[in-house]
């Protein structure tokens, strides 16, 4: 995918109406601090649009970015993180089961998962989550290079096995040298394809 534009082009809060849009959606779905905005970034080959920041939970919004005026790649808010009251993280829950529900062009879920780690309960919940409103989610293995060579398979293989995600697709990712850029957005474009045809 050559990108030519990219615009932050819809904002939407808890209380926010959804957008309805008539391009075709892709979501990113991960935990606070599992490097999504620089995932973002490095996908669409910019240092900043999507906001990094030292402190995890900051992405509170659904942030719609417009990509060449043909797609969307919809960031949602991360989850799991500590530091933010029970009744917001509903309200993160709410919106984003809202945004599942009631967006008619989603076309494919990427869910987000630290290759270092074993996924948590959070991850499992949103996995199996994903599954249920009908999508089988791609999975980023982000941090990849903070692991060795020799490590990648048996991390990868310990996120399938842990999440159940025997049909998935998982790609090993890292912001930093953007190993996995290039497999996501063939991901992206496949199942674009598939639903021209």
């Amino acid at each position: 995918m050559v990108i030519k534009s990219v615009e932050l082009e819809t904002v939407a809060g808890i209380t926010s109406t959804l957008p309805v849009n008539e391009l075709p959606e892709v979501a990113f779905a991960g935990k606070s601090n599992v490097g999504k905005s620089s995932m973002l970034n490095a996908l669409i080959n910019r240092k900043s649009l999507a906001r990094t920041s030292s402190t995890p939970g900051k992405t509170q919004t659904i942030n719609y970015y417009n990509v060449n005026k043909e797609l969307y790649l919809v960031d949602l808010p991360g989850y799991g993180y500590a530091k933010v009251s029970q009744s917001t993280k509903e309200k993160w829950g709410k919106m984003i089961e809202r945004y599942f529900k009631k967006s008619p062009t989603l076309k494919a879920v990427f869910l987000l998962i630290d290759i270092r780690h074993e996924p948590g309960q959070n991850d499992i919940d949103m996995y199996n989550w994903i599954c249920e409103t009908g999508f089988t989610p791609v999975i980023i293995a982000t941090k990849l290079d903070k692991i060795t060579r020799s490590q990648v398979q048996k991390q990868t293989a310990l996120i399938r096995r842990t999440l159940g995600a025997k049909d998935s697709v998982i790609i090993p990712f890292s912001s930093l040298n953007k190993q996995g850029v290039e497999e996501i957005w063939a991901e992206i474009e496949k199942i674009l394809q598939s639903d021209i045809e």
